[in-house]
Parts: structure tokens; C-alpha cells; sequence
């Protein structure tokens, strides 16, 4: 018996060029081994023959099936099952004649697989040849082109084989092995991305799950790795692209990185919940999962190279053959690339806002105006724009407050800040204590009540009043509209602060004025010393908002800022420290916030009321200038026997004035003592209100 030659079982190479032709379009026409026992007529029922005409018979209709050609005894049936939308299920099956020879048929049926196989991954190549399914489909299906076509060549030499007569059915089983694994899993990643529709990052992740699962067989597992990586081409093209680009280059929407056109960087500017940083470029679902660890630094890098092309600077990421990213591996280069250019992105974006245009100087002219470092320009505003301030919202002319200010930052050491053009002005609506509640992303505590979000009956510029800052691009990523508002909040705060010790100190200097006079044991000594407790309240509370919150915050931003490794670092330390001094200011403690301006307004009140106590308690005190107090008992004799009526109003006066003053006291005071348990508990959760809860008890104690 002659030997019968192995055929060559071809490799499949993914370097081979894409094909176009196909095999069994050149054999279909030509005239098969087994033509000599056909008829002229219709065909005979294959039992007809004798078993070794049909083994004959089935070797061709078999290697006719094994290229998705029906033969004369083998017959195949499609089916498509339509799931809605694109997605859908194919399934072939191949039958033969039901009086072939029993044990041809089951040779048969065991090659029937194969069959089946070919015939889905040549359907999913046609299906997905087209650029609209997607350029992670369209590379995969080239990639099985390529590989059928490899396929095919063994089906050819298996064929000639079997024309030369040196083939049998056993022996066709026999090669036809090797391949029917492979086969059969490229057909089941098909049946799973078919009925799925499955496209992009899906189709890379369902051919990486696969070979995972293949694991066992180390030639499937190589040949699902190779269509991965040749699938994933196209997917890392556009990834390169936005690594070393900061470009989506994705026309079929299959990357896991979305842009949102409609979010502009204006918004950064004029939207207190603007989203543009954290929404305008995202995550999507599907993220191949070679890539899942590292998704959120491949958008950080593309997102800090946008910023400098917005910006006009060169944001091409210098490459060479070492950091392309057409290929992936168990050697995790890809990764190390990727590292590479967002270290380069984040530096170079870093360098850009601190150097060209100067963060740094940026937050230290807001320091010096919004956190009143440096407040000479803002008590000679004070000065020249306290008219207007004093007027209603509805009568204030900001325009006016605008010139007034821009007088008082010409005319101190703010004049020599380049900065200090774009401090502006601003009248609020609302109270600080309405304002504050309004901002529902703040951490505030709600109120005890619905009467603490009352508006006062009458409202000034003096409890609207606030500065604000012009911030350009690229700088509003860091100082956004939110972060200048946070720090409208505590200048408000501080602006108030100040002007209730500027109106103490000109209630102290009256009471200074009248010190020549003897008022010891009068109402207005007990005013002079009700004055200096609520001078030495407002006091502590300026140093500790000062010395205490605002001052050491900023010196432990600044050091942060300065080890600071990418942008998105600076604005979480700048956040971080908004945040903090916000609630060491009490503006996220209502009920502490409350209690403190409560004191303020009953400052106000007496600073206001003081020069009507003291021009009302003067006339009696004059009559005790002399030192000698009998001559001054004489004195007030012989005024009572010369006008009477005159004494007596001066004495009810001075009385009228007493019980003010003591009203004042008592309301101050009571005030105080509720506070100081307030803050002695809350310094128990909040270590940083144990120095103001001393001052302020201290104020009391002093009583």
C-alpha cells in the first residue's frame, strides 16, 4: 500500500497581506474526482453505492462543506434570528443523506464543526468588512480574512491529496484536527459579538476573556492573543493620538473617552457648578480591560494637552519608536508609555500656568484684597465710599462704588500690584447668612429654625457689599467661579468685621473726647467700659479670623503648591484650603455664624447710639467738671432754685440714658454667655475654635 504524504498544515501569520480571493471559487466549476459516478439525470440516494463509491462521494461533498459549499449528498441550512435593533444570531447546520453509510456519517458529522465554523467566521467577515461597524470590527474581520485564507490552503492541499487518490476519510479527519479547535473558538467570540453587536472596546475585551479561558490550550490561546492585538491596532492608533495629541480621533464613537462639545471653558467663569474640568472629557463604559488600571491617567493626559492647545502652546508630546503604542503585551511597555507622556502633559501644563501666567501671583493679589492681607486700600475705600454704602440696595450705584474703588487702589501701595486692575466690585442681594444657605454644595449645617433665614428689615450696601476678582484662561481651571466665590464668602465676613471695629473705634474715640470731664460712677462711664468689651470681642475675632484661619491655611496651600505634581494637585490643595478656611471662619457653623452676627448688629447699635448717650448724659456731667464737689453740689443747689424744670428733664434724660446703656449690656452680655458654650462644645469636634473660645470666654470672665 502507497504512503500517503502529509499535507503541510499552513501557520497562520498575521503578517500576511489580506487576500482577497477565495478557494473553493476557483475549484466550484471544475470536475470532481467522483464525476464518474454521477448520472446525466437526477441523482441516486447515495445508499445506492457501494460503501467504498460513498466514502469516495463523501470525501468531496466533505471537502466542498469544509469551504461552506453544499455538495450532493451534504446539505446546509442558515439561520437568523433577529434580536431587535443590529443585533441578531446566525446558525448554520450541515446534513447528509440519511442512507449514507452509518459509519460515514458519523465520520462526517465529527467534521461537521469545522464546517460550521468556516461558514460563521466567513458570514462575521462579510458582516463586519464595512468601516461603519467600527475600525476595531473592520481590523478584526481583516485579521480573520487572513487567517480563512491560510485556512483555505489546507482544504487545497487536503483536496489534492485526495485527487491524487492518496486520502481517505479517516486521514481527512485526522488533519482536519489540529484546526477544529481554533475554529471553534473563533466561533464562539463570533456567536457571543454578533448576538451582542458588540463593537470597540467589547469586541477586545470578549477576545481577551476568551483566550483567558483557553488557557489550557496553548495554540488557541496564542491564536485569540494575535487576533487581539492585531483587532487592537486600530484602538491604540486612536488612543496614540490622544496621549501624544490631546485629539479624539474616533469617528465611530468606539473609545472609552467621551467629549462633550456643549461644555465651554467660558462656563469656568460664570457658573458656580460649572462642569467643564470634570465633564467635558469622561469616562464612558467598556474600557478594554488591558487598559482598565490605567484609563483614568490616559484622560487626565489628554485633558492637560487640550488645555495647552486652548492656550496656543505646542502640545505635541515628543515621540519616537520606543513609545508607540501599536502593540501591546505581557511585557507591559504600552504602560510604560503611557506613564511617559502624562508625566510629560502634566509638567508641561504645570509649567505653563505657574510660569507664563504666574499662578502663584495670581492667588497672592487675591490674598492681599479678598482676605484682606493687605487692607490700606480698603480702609480709605471705607472712608470715601461710606455714603454710598450706607443706602439701600435699591439707591446704590455701583458704577460709583467701582470708581471709588478704583480711586483707593490707585491711591495706596495697591497701585504697584500689576494685579490690582481686575479687583472689582459687586453689590449682593442677599445677607450672608441667605447667601450661605444657598449653596447646597457647601457642608453647611442646617438651621434650628425657619426664622433664622430671615432677612434683616433693612438692608445696606454694608451687608452686601463684596470684591471680586477677573480670572482668564487657563487660570479659572484653578480659580473657578466656585473657588471666587468662597472667597466673596469670607471677605464679606471679614468686610463686616471690619466695619463694626472701625464704628467701636469712633465710639471709643467720643468717649476718649469727653474724658476731661469727671464721669466716674456716671452712664457714661459704664458705656466706656461696655465699649471695650465689645472692641475687645470684635478684636479677638479679627485675630483669630486672621492669625488663626487665614494665615497659616495659605502658608500650608503654599508649600503644597509648590510640591505639586500636576494641575489637577494645585486645585485639589487650593479647594482644600477654601474649604477649610471657610469652616474655621464659621461660615459653615450657622448656629455660631448666627450667634456672631447677632454681636455685630448690637455693636453696630451702640456705636450708633453712642453719640446721642453722650451728648444726653454731657449736660450733668459738666455740671461735675470742678474738682471740689461741694462747690459743685452748690453749684447744682443753686441751678434747681433758679430753673427747675430744667434739672429735672436733665435728671429723666440721664436716667432714659442709663437704662439704654444697661439694655445694651444685657443684651450683649447675655449674647456672649450663650455663645460661650456653644463654642466650648463645638471646639470638642473642631480643635481649631479652642483659642477663639478662650478669648471669648475671656471676655466674659473679664466682667
Amino acid at each position: 500500500m502507497e504512503t500517503t504524504p502529509c499535507p503541510t498544515t499552513p501557520r497562520w501569520n498575521v503578517d500576511r497581506p489580506f487576500l482577497t480571493g477565495r478557494f473553493h471559487q476557483e475549484t466550484k466549476g471544475t470536475s470532481r474526482f467522483a464525476d464518474s459516478f454521477s448520472n446525466t439525470g437526477d441523482e441516486k440516494a447515495i445508499g445506492c453505492y457501494d460503501v467504498g463509491v460513498q466514502e469516495v462521494i463523501v470525501m468531496d461533498d466533505v471537502l466542498c462543506a469544509l469551504v461552506g459549499i453544499e455538495g450532493r449528498y451534504i446539505s446546509i441550512k442558515r439561520r437568523v434570528h433577529t434580536q431587535g435593533n443590529d443585533n441578531y444570531d446566525f446558525s448554520v447546520s450541515f446534513q447528509v443523506d440519511a442512507s449514507m453509510d452509518l459509519a460515514l456519517q458519523e465520520m462526517a458529522k465529527r467534521i461537521f464543526p469545522l464546517c460550521e465554523s468556516f461558514v460563521l467566521i466567513e458570514q462575521f467577515v462579510e458582516s463586519r468588512s464595512q468601516f461603519k461597524t467600527g475600525l476595531v470590527n473592520h481590523a478584526f474581520a481583516a485579521t480573520l480574512r487572513a487567517f480563512l485564507l491560510d485556512y483555505e490552503a489546507m482544504v487545497a492541499q487536503l483536496e489534492h491529496q485526495f485527487r491524487l487518490g492518496r486520502l481517505s476519510i479517516q486521514g481527512l479527519w485526522f488533519y482536519c484536527q489540529p484546526m477544529m479547535a481554533s475554529m471553534q473558538a473563533l466561533s464562539t467570540v463570533i456567536r457571543k459579538a454578533s448576538a451582542n453587536n458588540f463593537a470597540g472596546s467589547a469586541v477586545l475585551n470578549l477576545l481577551q476573556s476568551q483566550a483567558k479561558a483557553m488557557a489550557g490550550d496553548n495554540t488557541v490561546r496564542s491564536l485569540l492573543e494575535k487576533m487581539t492585538q492585531c483587532a487592537s491596532n486600530a484602538y491604540l492608533g486612536i488612543l496614540e493620538r490622544w496621549v501624544y495629541e490631546g485629539v479624539i480621533d474616533d469617528p465611530y464613537g468606539e473609545f472609552f473617552i467621551a467629549e462633550n462639545k456643549s461644555l465651554q471653558k467660558e462656563s469656568l467663569t460664570q457658573d458656580y457648578d460649572a462642569k467643564y474640568w470634570r465633564q467635558r472629557y469622561s469616562l464612558k463604559d467598556g474600557i478594554p480591560s488591558f487598559l482598565a488600571n490605567i484609563a483614568g491617567t490616559i484622560l487626565t493626559t489628554g485633558k492637560y494637552l487640550n488645555v495647552m492647545r486652548e492656550c496656543g502652546h505646542n502640545v505635541q508630546a515628543p515621540t519616537s519608536e520606543n513609545s508607540k503604542l501599536m502593540s501591546f503585551g505581557s511585557n507591559h511597555h504600552y504602560l510604560e508609555c503611557i506613564k511617559v507622556a502624562y508625566d510629560f502633559a502634566s509638567g508641561e501644563l504645570l509649567n505653563l500656568i505657574k510660569e507664563k501666567y504666574d499662578l502663584m501671583g495670581k492667588l497672592l493679589s487675591i490674598k492681599h484684597y479678598l482676605l484682606l492681607d493687605q487692607g490700606d486700600f480698603l480702609v480709605h475705600f471705607m472712608d470715601i465710599a461710606r455714603e454710598e454704602l450706607t443706602k439701600k440696595l435699591d439707591e446704590i450705584n455701583e458704577e460709583k462704588l467701582q470708581s471709588l474703588l478704583d480711586l483707593a487702589l490707585r491711591s495706596t501701595a495697591a497701585a504697584a500690584d500689576p494685579c490690582h486692575e481686575d479687583l472689582t466690585c459687586c453689590v449682593e442681594r442677599s445677607s450672608l447668612l441667605k447667601r450661605m444657605a444657598t449653596l447646597k454644595d457647601l457642608e453647611v449645617r442646617s438651621f434650628s429654625d425657619s426664622n433664622d433665614m430671615e432677612e434683616p428689615v433693612s438692608i445696606t450696601g454694608l451687608e452686601t457689599f463684596s470684591l471680586s476678582y477677573k480670572v482668564r484662561w487657563p487660570l479659572s481651571i484653578v480659580i473657578s467661579k466656585k473657588a471666587l466665590t468662597k472667597y466673596e464668602l469670607i471677605f464679606r465676613f471679614l468686610f463686616r468685621c471690619k466695619h463694626v471695629e472701625r464704628q467701636l473705634c469712633g465710639a471709643w474715640q467720643v468717649h476718649q473726647g469727653v474724658r476731661a470731664f469727671n464721669i466716674s460712677g456716671t452712664a457714661i462711664s459704664r458705656s466706656s467700659l461696655l465699649c471695650r468689651s465689645m472692641l475687645k470681642f470684635i478684636s479677638s475675632l479679627l485675630h483669630y479670623l486672621t492669625f488663626e484661619v487665614l494665615e497659616p491655611n495659605w502658608h500650608a496651600m503654599h508649600n503644597r503648591l509648590q510640591t505639586a505634581k500636576s494641575i489637577d494637585e494645585v486645585i485639589q490643595h487650593h479647594d482644600f484650603f477654601l474649604d477649610k478656611c471657610l469652616r474655621e471662619c464659621l461660615l459653615l457653623l450657622p448656629e455660631l455664624l448666627k450667634k456672631v452676627e447677632k454681636l455685630k448688629s448690637l455693636c453696630l447699635q451702640y456705636a450708633a447710639a453712642t453719640q446721642w448717650l453722650i451728648s444726653s448724659s454731657i449736660d450733668i456731667t459738666k455740671l461735675e467738671e470742678p474738682s471740689d464737689s461741694s462747690s459743685a453740689s452748690q453749684k447744682l443747689k443753686q441751678l434747681r432754685l433758679k430753673n427747675p424744670s430744667r434739672v429735672q428733664k436733665a435728671i429723666t434724660r440721664d436716667a432714659a440714658v442709663t437704662d439704654s446703656i444697661l439694655k445694651f449690656e444685657r443684651e450683649f452680655n447675655a449674647e456672649l454667655q450663650s455663645l460661650g458654650p456653644i463654642l466650648s462644645t463645638s471646639s470638642q469636634a473642631e480643635p481649631y475654635l479652642t483659642h477663639l473660645a478662650q478669648w471669648i470666654l475671656g471676655i466674659g470672665s473679664d466682667k
